[in-house]
């Protein structure tokens, strides 16, 4: 192939500047040092870096004697370390293979993690395609690691690193060490394993161990975290070659899993099973007023006292059934979904004498929604028994389902303004569906209420929606059912009840008005969107989602003409449509660096684990926001917070202000809300030493948020 000049100049260029990008990234480093902590990245090739071939990377912690950090279940404190790599294409990181860990009890609590010094390997997946640079023989590996070490307090920390793994020939350095974190991890255990729910205890039994292991004591290490009293007596007996436990449930058990794995180990090996859980878990009870992490810091400082309860749990079932009836109701209220029910409702006037019609149309919506409600819920609650950490709303936590809602307001607010008819899209056959069968287009209708009323929490949804996780499945099922009776029952009482239907006006040139008039809330609801994928992705985010809204507006337009224009103006937009999409949709997914920034705004700091703790213990009253960007009822609630009073009013009682970022997938901002007895935001909290927590209403009031304050 013969170069053209400017190619030629390029390519000397680009040779000539490999050299510098290579001493520029020989001067990062693969060893971090703290004052508690020396991190060192290592590589493990044997065989080299070809497809097929085992590599791995591991991140080694050597303590500071009495420091420890944490296993991927923490205890009743603490958080596991994460690694984020960063790699070439053509090679991915599997998830650590943790070692077996020790049980470290601190005071009345307890925890899983590692002293001394450990190494985390992480396997690496070589695909077929590989290919590595022709003008380099090395991998270059980036790894961003957090951890939290602790003593009697915690400090998180956290390092950059970077390591360039040989191509060409094996690297074997570090053997010994990734040897001895091989013979660390568990042994997977052939028999199958059980946990019987037994009122407040688990009753474990494992066949299938190894039979020197016979009539010894073992320690026990479930993975699923906040379902156990971690630091609880608890009994082990041999029944022939099964091992059988007695284990006692945690009073603030947050997670109520069908499958258990689990992890056996005796003189530091470890053997691991997975359990499936038969039985009912029984109700998930109220929080402490303190935090585990707390408690030990409170015992730590002498203070020993017994530290009092919250009071017993009030909500009933038949209160929460109110609560989510009431919260229905309210959802309709939404400008996202008000349009939807508006439209549907003057739907009526086009067909007042047709009563049959419409009371068949109105059970179908509401089945619609009942339905998709009682999917929505028991598909987080599949995903929590599976060991998720989710709360409701968590599919607006994805930046993919973010864009693919802002393209679906879009195209119903393009549908409301006149700008085209679905049915001029669609063949004739399928078009004529909705008239054909008018019942499948009010239960779809249902269907599309329900996926754009999802990111709220009404007033009144949040308490009941905590107290659904502590539910059978059966009742759970049963509250997100009447959730959904509530927001059908406005356009149910106007398809059944005559009185009702008669308030509407009759029809005429109005409806076309306010039909046009109903697509500014859509296109608003579409900013809002934007805006919430720009606290998820960043800026770029936006910017590509805003792109590709654009083009999809425009292939709507090219559609609409006719003739030869429709011909080239359509092939042409769908082909820029398309090209966004390759060369611009990534960025919609992509996790900007400084995700937790957007926490910390003015007076208020970003949440982290463990600091409400830090600052009690100093004295100081803490307030919590618990927010998401995409939560209507959030932003609403801002006027107050925002409040010159309110303001004064926190600063006179030197309050510290701490803001629980939700938008993104947290899975400790999930726990710290089930401890609270909460799934889903906006929950807002008062901490103040040795008193419980005072949660306040979700729609806040001035006079509630000021009493509060006035109490501390």
């Amino acid at each position: 192939m013969i170069l053209s000049r400017p190619l030629k100049a390029f390519v000397v260029i680009a040779a000539c500047a490999l050299p510098m990008l290579a001493l520029a990234q020989g001067s990062a480093r693969n060893v971090v040092s703290t004052e508690h902590v020396r991190a060192e990245l290592m590589a493990y090739a044997p065989d080299g870096v070809t497809p097929g071939a085992k590599v791995w990377l591991g991140l080694q912690l050597a303590h500071q004697p009495e420091w420890h950090t944490y296993w991927k279940n923490s205890g009743d404190s603490g958080l596991p370390t994460t690694l984020q790599w960063t790699l070439p294409a053509g090679v991915a990181a599997g998830d650590i293979a943790w070692p077996v860990p020790q049980k470290i009890s601190i005071g009345r609590l307890a925890n899983y993690g590692y002293e001394g010094t450990v190494l985390l390997p992480v396997p690496l997946t070589i695909a077929s395609d590989f290919k590595p640079s022709l003008l380099g023989s090395e991998l270059p590996v980036k790894l961003k690691a957090q951890w939290l070490v602790c003593r009697k307090e915690c400090v998180p920390e956290e390092g950059e690193f970077s390591l360039a793994v040989s191509t060409r020939s094996t690297t074997a350095l570090n053997a010994p060490a990734f040897q001895a974190s091989f013979q660390a991890q568990p042994t997977p255990v052939a028999g199958e394993s059980r946990v019987q729910i037994e009122g407040h205890a688990l009753h474990v039994s494992v066949p299938g161990l190894p039979s020197a292991l016979r009539g010894k004591t073992l320690e026990f290490y479930p993975e699923t975290s906040e379902v156990i009293e971690t630091a609880a007596q608890w009994t082990q007996a041999w029944q022939g070659d099964v091992w059988t436990a007695q284990v006692p449930l945690s009073p603030q058990r947050a997670n109520s899993p069908a499958l258990m794995p689990m992890v056996l180990a005796s003189g530091g090996q470890g053997w691991r099973t997975e359990a499936k859980v038969a039985g009912d878990w029984p109700a998930i009870a109220a929080p402490t007023n303190v935090a585990p992490a707390l408690a030990a810091a409170l015992r730590g400082s002498g203070g020993d006292a017994a530290i009092p309860a919250l009071p017993a749990p009030s909500l009933t079932l038949m209160a929460a059934l109110l609560g989510a009836l009431v919260g229905g109701l309210i959802l309709n209220l939404m400008p996202c979904v008000f349009p939807v029910l508006a439209i549907k409702v003057v739907g009526f006037t086009r067909h007042a004498s047709d009563r049959r019609g419409h009371r068949i149309a109105g059970l179908a919506y509401s089945a619609g929604v009942v339905a998709s409600f009682v999917a929505l819920g028991g598909l987080m609650l599949a995903l929590r028994a599976a060991g998720e950490q989710l709360g409701w709303g968590f599919q607006l936590q994805s930046p993919a389902v973010v864009a693919g809602l802002a393209a679906l307001f879009t195209l119903i607010g393009l549908n409301l303004a006149g700008l085209f008819d679905f049915g001029a899209f669609l063949p004739v056959s399928v078009a004529s569906l909705e008239a054909r069968h008018p019942v499948v287009n009010a239960f779809l209708s249902g269907v599309l209420a329900v996926a754009i009323a999802s990111p709220c929490t009404a007033p009144f949804m949040g308490a009941s929606l905590g107290f659904a996780l502590g539910l059978p499945a059966a009742q759970a099922l049963l509250l997100f059912a009447v959730i959904g009776v509530g927001m059908a029952l406005p356009y149910l009482a106007a398809s059944w009840i005559p009185a009702v239907a008669r308030l509407l006006p009759r029809p005429g040139a109005w409806m076309e008005i306010f039909r046009r008039l109903m697509a500014f809330p859509m296109f608003a609801t579409a900013v809002w969107l934007v805006w919430v994928l720009g606290q998820q992705s960043g800026i770029d985010g936006a910017g590509a989602l805003l792109a590709l809204l654009v083009a999809l507006s425009m292939v709507v337009w090219a559609f609409t003409l006719r003739g030869r224009a429709r011909v080239v103006l359509a092939s042409l937009s769908v082909a820029v449509l398309a090209a966004l999409a390759w060369t611009a949709g990534p960025a919609i997914t992509r996790t900007p660096e400084q995700q937790s920034a957007r926490a910390e705004s003015g007076p208020w700091q970003a949440w982290a684990p463990g600091r409400v703790e830090q600052l009690l213990a100093s004295g100081q009253p803490v307030f919590v926001d618990f927010t998401a960007a995409w939560c209507v009822t959030c932003q609403y609630n801002k006027t107050t917070l925002e409040n010159g009073d309110v303001m004064g009013d926190l600063k006179a009682k030197n309050v510290a202000l701490l803001r629980a970022d939700w938008t993104r997938r947290e899975p400790a901002i999930t726990a710290a809300l089930a401890q609270l007895g909460r799934n889903g935001v906006p929950v807002y909290v008062f901490y103040k030493k040795d008193s419980p927590p005072v949660v306040l209403s979700e729609v806040l009031g001035l006079a509630e948020l000021r009493s509060a304050i006035a109490k501390l």
